[in-house]
């Protein structure tokens, strides 16, 4: 049964007649919408335009969401995935050149594409590479304390290439790397499975970073950030992986890789924890100490754990550090599209953002129809597209549209505006764009019924009816 409040206004649209409509939007400036249902039946779809009237009046129990551009927060950089090994494998071989450049003008293109301006690069291999490696394995105890033997070599054939070309395709893509795991003789396990770091590779580890950097960009792909380990309080039973607590976080940062990065003269970023919410107290220990905090840009988040809040709890904490959200990956345990596609927008686009995040990754850009290929690790995680090994087509699944909601209209260097009021199901986010000052405004319906709701801005207001877990994205100017 329709609200009342979505009664109302249907019968207002309804007993105004077309010229009048007309005048009012040959008067007043509009409101374009874009939206994505629940039920699939509108993807991304663009709506009719909405008149932004002057003194309009909202009907009694309609809730109102109020932008306020003179309210700011933090500037983007953006929105987007993870080129893992496996993602680089299946766009560079499984597709011919025309659906592989049709995939990158997708995800990367402004004008007929989503924008994506973010992307993570794991740092050698993840549970999602075909073989398990790093930039410099020996052999058997054999060590390489000066890194001599370091080597991208296993990334020019699949990630280097698509990386260049996703920049051509967006020169303001911001790219940020992790590893997973130190070559093996850097640990206690002499494995790239399990164990911690030695103290006595501490500079090694640091020098890892530099020739890493500096060779990607020798390759033509600027290193925006890096974090110094994925998930660092989790150690894998049969992929690379490491655990780094707080204090030896702190130590490498402080200590090592700051001061090597300082005297290389290099720039990139450094972020610490790039792991889940529910462990705040990780990286305030890391920001507590007075060393390590001076070379700590921000902290990087996923969502396996905890409460997206944690976010705020840091950034309250240490105001002049910047938050990022790093990796979720959606998957097979949750496979309703209308599900995934609430939680996902009122969570990672809106929640993340709306506690500090600077920028939202999800995990793998790109997966196959059988959730891989991947060497130990998630069996059923899914991709932002899957791609049809056999045919080399594609498919945009429900994480692709929750990106794209925010990623296509709010561009690298926009800045959050204040979006307030609404309804508790009715979340929502808004942006302003630094070139041209447009708003974006980002309002999913988490209700199993269509919801009415209107929004003010400078004096102005728009109504609109919403139906049950869809998304829409509205742009003005």
């Amino acid at each position: 049964m329709k609200s009342s409040a979505a009664v109302i206004l249907a019968v207002v649209a309804a007993c105004q007649p077309p010229s009048s409509i007309s005048r009012a939007s040959a008067i007043a400036p509009v409101v374009h919408a874009w939206v994505t249902t629940g039920d699939q039946s509108k993807l991304l779809q663009p709506q009719p335009d909405i008149p932004l009237a002057s003194g309009s009046v909202v009907p009694a129990g309609v809730p109102t969401i109020n932008v306020d551009e003179t309210k700011s927060y933090q500037k983007m950089i953006g929105f987007g995935a993870a080129m893992t090994d496996a993602s680089a494998y299946l766009i560079q071989h499984k597709m011919s050149a025309r659906d592989r450049e049709a995939l990158l003008q997708d995800l990367f293109g402004r004008t007929n594409g989503i924008g994506f301006s973010f992307i993570r690069v794991p740092m050698g291999a993840s549970d999602f590479s075909l073989r398990h490696y790093s930039y410099d394995d020996m052999p058997g105890t054999t060590t390489d304390s000066t890194v001599a033997r370091f080597s991208i070599e296993a990334d020019r054939a699949e990630k280097l290439p698509l990386l260049r070309r996703a920049l051509a395709i967006n020169p303001e893509l911001k790219v940020m790397a992790s590893p997973w795991s130190p070559p093996g003789w850097m640990k206690t396990t002499n494995s790239l499975v399990k164990g911690t770091l030695l103290p006595r590779y501490y500079d090694s580890f640091a020098e890892y970073f530099v020739k890493f950097i500096r060779a990607y960009g020798a390759e033509g792909v600027p290193i925006y950030a890096i974090s110094l380990q994925n998930e660092p309080d989790f150690e894998p039973e049969n992929y690379p992986g490491m655990r780094l607590g707080a204090k030896a976080r702190a130590q490498v940062i402080g200590n090592h890789m700051g001061p090597r990065f300082a005297r290389a003269g290099i720039h990139t970023l450094i972020w610490d924890w790039d792991h889940n919410w529910d462990l705040p107290q990780q990286p305030l220990d890391v920001l507590s100490d007075t060393t390590a905090r001076r070379y700590v840009q921000g902290v990087a988040w996923h969502c396996y754990g905890g409460d997206v809040a944690a976010q705020a709890t840091v950034h309250d904490a240490h105001p002049e550090k910047d938050a990022y959200f790093t990796e979720c990956s959606g998957g097979e345990w949750s496979p309703k599209f209308d599900e995934n596609l609430k939680w996902t927008v009122s969570t990672l686009i809106i929640g993340a953002t709306r506690n500090w995040a600077r920028g939202v990754l999800l995990w793998n850009l790109a997966l196959d129809t059988k959730f891989g290929p991947h060497l130990g690790g998630c069996g059923n995680c899914r991709g932002v597209v899957t791609i049809d090994s056999a045919t080399g087509t594609y498919a945009r699944n429900n994480e692709y549209y929750a990106l794209a909601h925010a990623s296509k209209f709010v561009r690298p260097g926009a800045v959050r505006i204040s979006s307030e009021g609404g309804d508790a199901s009715l979340p929502s986010v808004a942006f302003m764009n630094a070139d041209d000052r447009s708003k974006v405004l980002i309002v999913v319906n988490n209700a199993d019924h269509v919801q009415a709701f209107s929004v003010r801005w400078a004096g102005r207001a728009f109504q609109y009816s919403l139906p049950a877990a869809s998304v829409v994205t509205f742009t003005w100017n």
